[in-house]
Formats: C-alpha cells, sequence, structure tokens
C-alpha cells in the first residue's frame, strides 16, 4: 500500500492584478518523490512552490501538509539580515535533535567557513549559506526554486550527488536540464495556469509536451474544420432556408465559444543574430600563452587554434580564470608570454555574465536600440523596436519599463537582444543559460548552431554544452587548461572523471566571479584603506593556514592515529576541512585585490 502523501495542493486559484495566474493547478508529494517543476518563466512555477511551502495565500482550492512532515524551502533571494554569522543562520534552521555538525559540513563543502558576516555576502555566497540551510535537518519535504543559480559546476555536482543521497521528497525548479534529468522521478508541467503530470523523469518530459502540443493543434484544427462545415449548413442547408434549426445554432454557438475559451500557448522567443562579414578561416590562435596576476598563475602556457565554425566551450570553477582567458583569447587582455595571433575581419559581439552594460533606470526599448531611434539593423534589414521586443516576449506596454523592474529572466533575454543585434562573426557568450526557461534554450541552442560564424562559451550548464560543444576547454587547476574534442560528456570521458565533491572543497571551496580580472579602474571602486592592508597581511595569513594544513596532514598520515583515537583523528579531519576554507577564500579575496590594484595602476 503506497504511503499517503506529505503534502497536497488540490485545484490551486491565483489571481494577480486581475490576470488569472494559476486556474487549475494540483501538486501531490510523496515520501522520497523526486518531482521537477517546469513551465515557461512567468508561468507561476514559483508562486505555486510558495503555495507549497504556505508562503503565499491562494484564492481557492486546498493545500494539505502532513502536520509531523518537516518541510524546507529554497527562495531565490534569501534574507540573511537577522544573523550574525552564517553558521548561525543555518543552525537556525535545525530543529531538535537535528544534527548540529551536519550545519558546518555542509558549509564547508559549499566554500564558507561560518564565519561570514551576512551583511558582506555576495549573492551567490547568500545563495550557498541558504542551500546549507534548508540541506541540514535533512527534512521530509524539500521545495528547492533553481538551487543551482550562482553555483559554477564543482559545486552543482557536489549537490546533485548530496540530493541523490537524501531520503527526502523533493520538488525542484531548474533550468538545468541535466541536474533535473539526473534527479527527477515524476515531471509536472505548469501550462497556462494548469497542471499536468507524467510519472517519468524530466528526460522524458520534451517529447510527452511535444505531444501534447501536436494533439492540441490537430484538436483545435478539427474544431475549426467542424465549424466551417456547421456555417455551411447554416448558409446553404435546405433546411435553414426553411427555418433555423435552433439546436444547431446553439452547437455551433458553443463550438465557437470552446474555440475562443481553449487556451492558447504563449508566444516563443524568436532568436536571429545578426551576422557580419564572413572572418578567415583562423580566427584565433594562441601559443604557450601565460597569465598571472601577482603570485598566482590564471593562465599557464596554454595553446590552442580557434578555426571559423568552432563552438568552444569553457568549463571550470568561479576563479580559475574563465574571463581571463576569454579576454586573451578574443585579443581584449594581453598575455604575459607567449603569443596570440587573430584572424583577418573578426567582428566580435559579447554576452557578459553580469549584464553588466543595463543600467537599471534605462527603459527597454533604449536599451535594445541604444537610445535616439525606434529602429535596428538586423543581419542587414531595419526592423521596429516594437517587432523587435515581441520577438523576445515583451509586449508593447513594456517598452518604457526600465530595466530594473524586469525579472531576472526578462533581463537575460533583454541583454541576449543586445548582443544578437551587434553584427558579428564571433560571439562570445558568458554564462547565456542563466535565467533561461526551457523554450528559449532550446531557441538559444538552435541559434548557436545555425550561426555561420565562431561562438566561444562559458557555462556550467552541461546539457548546453553537450548539444553545442565542438570542444571544451577546461581547467585543470594551477593554471592549466586543457582542450578536449566534443561536448561536456564526452570531456569527462576523456578524462576519465568528472569534477568530484573532493574538487570543490580543495578547487573551488567558495564562488568568487569578481575573483577574476576586474572591470577597468573607470568602472571600479577605488581601493579603500582595508582593502590595502588585507592585500599587506593576507599572504602571511595564507602562510600561516598553509603550515596548519601541512601539519594537520602530518597527523593524518600516521596509519595508527585513527585506531589509537578515532575521535581525535574526526577533529582533525574537521580543523583540515575548515583550513582547507579558510585558505582558499583568502586566496581568492587576495586574487580579487591583487588584480584590482593592478588594473587601477594600468588605467593611470
Amino acid at each position: 500500500m503506497a504511503a499517503p502523501p506529505l503534502l497536497t495542493l488540490q485545484d490551486i486559484q491565483l489571481t494577480f492584478g486581475g490576470t488569472r495566474l494559476l486556474e487549475a493547478a494540483e501538486l501531490i508529494v510523496s515520501p522520497g518523490q523526486r518531482i521537477a517543476l517546469v513551465g515557461r518563466n512567468g508561468s507561476g512555477k514559483s508562486t505555486l512552490l510558495k503555495i507549497a511551502a504556505g508562503l503565499v495565500q491562494h484564492d481557492g482550492g486546498k493545500r494539505f501538509a502532513e502536520p509531523s512532515a518537516t518541510i524546507r524551502y529554497l527562495p531565490q533571494e534569501p534574507d540573511l539580515s537577522a544573523y550574525a554569522t552564517t553558521l548561525a543562520y543555518v543552525e537556525a534552521g535545525l530543529a531538535p535533535g537535528d544534527d548540529a555538525y551536519r550545519a558546518q559540513y555542509l558549509l564547508n563543502a559549499l566554500g564558507l567557513t561560518g564565519d561570514e558576516n551576512p551583511a558582506s555576502l555576495s549573492g551567490g555566497e547568500g545563495r550557498r549559506a541558504a542551500l546549507a540551510r534548508v540541506l541540514a535537518p535533512q527534512p521530509d519535504v524539500l521545495l528547492l526554486d533553481e538551487p543551482t543559480n550562482h553555483l559554477d559546476l564543482p559545486v552543482i555536482e557536489w549537490l546533485q550527488d548530496e540530493l541523490s543521497q537524501m531520503r527526502s521528497a523533493m520538488v525542484l525548479i531548474s533550468h538545468d536540464r541535466r541536474f533535473l534529468s539526473d534527479l527527477s522521478r515524476s515531471t509536472v508541467w505548469l501550462d497556462r495556469g494548469v497542471t499536468r503530470r507524467i510519472e517519468r523523469g524530466f528526460s522524458a518530459f520534451e517529447s510527452w509536451r511535444d505531444e501534447v502540443l501536436e494533439q492540441e493543434e490537430k484538436d483545435r484544427h478539427k474544431l475549426d474544420r467542424q465549424i466551417v462545415r456547421e456555417e455551411h449548413w447554416l448558409r446553404y442547408g435546405v433546411t435553414a432556408r426553411r427555418k433555423r434549426n435552433v439546436g444547431r445554432l446553439e452547437k455551433l454557438a458553443n463550438l465557437r465559444q470552446d474555440r475562443r475559451d481553449q487556451r492558447k500557448v504563449t508566444g516563443n522567443v524568436t532568436l536571429a543574430v545578426s551576422e557580419g562579414r564572413t572572418s578567415g578561416a583562423l580566427v584565433a590562435e594562441a601559443e604557450n600563452i601565460s597569465k598571472s596576476f601577482g603570485a598566482r598563475t590564471v593562465v599557464r602556457e596554454f595553446s590552442t587554434r580557434v578555426l571559423r565554425g568552432d563552438r568552444v566551450g569553457i568549463v571550470g570553477p568561479n576563479g580559475a580564470g574563465k574571463t581571463t582567458l576569454i579576454k586573451m583569447l578574443t585579443g581584449l587582455l594581453a598575455p604575459d608570454s607567449g603569443t596570440i595571433k587573430l584572424g583577418a575581419a573578426i567582428e566580435l559581439a559579447m554576452l557578459d555574465q553580469g549584464r553588466a552594460r543595463l543600467e537599471p533606470e534605462t527603459r527597454l526599448r533604449d536599451a535594445l536600440t541604444g537610445g535616439g531611434s525606434d529602429t535596428l539593423k538586423i543581419n542587414g534589414e531595419q526592423k521596429h523596436v516594437m517587432g523587435y521586443m515581441q520577438d523576445f516576449l515583451f509586449t508593447p506596454e513594456q517598452a518604457n519599463t526600465p530595466i530594473g523592474k524586469l525579472s531576472g529572466g526578462e533581463r537575460a533575454r533583454v541583454a541576449l537582444a543586445r548582443a544578437l543585434a551587434l553584427p558579428s562573426n564571433f560571439l562570445v557568450l558568458d554564462e547565456p543559460t542563466n535565467d533561461l526557461d526551457l523554450e528559449t534554450l532550446d531557441l538559444l541552442e538552435e541559434m548557436v548552431s545555425d550561426y555561420a560564424g565562431t561562438v566561444v562559451v562559458v557555462s556550467h550548464d552541461r546539457d548546453f554544452l553537450d548539444r553545442v560543444a565542438t570542444s571544451v576547454i577546461m581547467a585543470e587547476g594551477d593554471g592549466r587548461w586543457t582542450e578536449y574534442a566534443g561536448g561536456y560528456s564526452d570531456m569527462v570521458a576523456q578524462r576519465g572523471q568528472g569534477v568530484t565533491a573532493r574538487t570543490v572543497e580543495k578547487a573551488a571551496k567558495a564562488e568568487k566571479p569578481r575573483a577574476e580580472p576586474a572591470p577597468p579602474a573607470a568602472t571600479r571602486r577605488k581601493m579603500s584603506f582595508k582593502d590595502k592592508h588585507a592585500l599587506e597581511t593576507l599572504p602571511k595569513e595564507i602562510d600561516k593556514l598553509d603550515a596548519e594544513i601541512r601539519a594537520l596532514n602530518a597527523a593524518l598520515a600516521d596509519p595508527a592515529f585513527y585506531t589509537k583515537d578515532p575521535t581525535g583523528f574526526a577533529a582533525r579531519s574537521k580543523a583540515l576541512e575548515a583550513a582547507e576554507a579558510r585558505k582558499a577564500a583568502a586566496e581568492e579575496q587576495w586574487l580579487e585585490l591583487e588584480m584590482l590594484r593592478e588594473e587601477l595602476e594600468a588605467g593611470g
């Protein structure tokens, strides 16, 4: 006999601002189930998850949660402001009887020490702390809204492994298809306010969705033809000329009403890249290039050739130097040694990860056109900004909306629209899949595949890389980079291993995107007294931690240690993890400050 559900939503209805967001949504979560919750951006997935968590009140329907069940919800934007440290924040989520050590373990595994002041955390660090808080109690039900956002590949793979070993039931919202495919066993599709469910994981979703939409289109076509037949009968039938049959008139009226009421799929994004002149056969050639910032080598004697038509993926933990490598391959940054040769007639267009050039006060239409015009040129043809907006699912009413008022997914579409509007034959995309829904991801993949020029992609999305990359350049650590033929899975097969949890602990302790070369000095802050002091004292702190780590490793290397003192062995192991975490964080902070200093000095 199946266990009763832990959480049930039935016929959930919700209206926002006069618009019906949810019409008849259902969600049933039983013990141990792993459910992928999917749907278009704006379809109401996050809202439905908040209703499931008891954080949003619905207009109609029923929510039931088993009183004895523990439920934990991961929001997209966690609030840590009420806590003195990240450890205090995570421990506050524990219930009596929960393993207190697990809070510290999770923080360390996610690249945090537990001593961080929440007020000074980056968005990614805050999200890591929030993950630790919801995972620590090992609850009966986990409701995770975009858990992989702001995480790099090593941490994503660690998180996936951690979740796969938990007994908790899970409802997952994520744009990472590989993550969903590997973890989910059921799929709930929220579409036009209504949910559909299949007892298969996300890997089966796309073909099932296409079958459903194809059947809807067939039904719509049959309904249209039936309407035509009925109208023909009314106009030309003998009976109609004598006396209108009230029953058939009512039938026709009902058919027309059905046609009007039939829920239609919302529009798709139309992606078209504005292609420039054809480049030479050789786009970029690097020979034994190296780049260091202070004592740290980010790229060490790397060589590659990028040819016209290549789709090159670049992967590695945050802080490994992916942005540095891109800047060198595109001629924006000179190597310390080695040579970079760029091909002829290169026209470069870039999509930056941080969407940094999207000013919050800029109107949507001005962000797309540059201001001062209502048109832009796409593939040599003038196109009105309203039409281009609609290609990316924006309505005319949004034309004057400030960028800062848009959602994360909408800002991602604006950044894509800007980058694709530039004439180019060399396209650089830095985390292009962030905040995109699955349908837009499909279209982006098609665009990248059909693009006549050359593409370099930095991405943590393994499935996206498998679908588009002709080769993958992998950060191996210590400034070493290796190029592998094929996509991400091919790279893993050639290396013999993927990125393991141990790699997370040692090589990618914390997400620090700003640890890569800083933007030009004109757009960056000046070094404060605190920054200068940290730059001077951090090397000594790192040396001290190095000595501590060597001593702990020496103690743990004694084969008799565990037999004689298991408790002491466990304590030393825990201390080693904490010391490695502090060292990694200190190195990343020092690297950021050193790069900032060099950038400021170079800028005069």
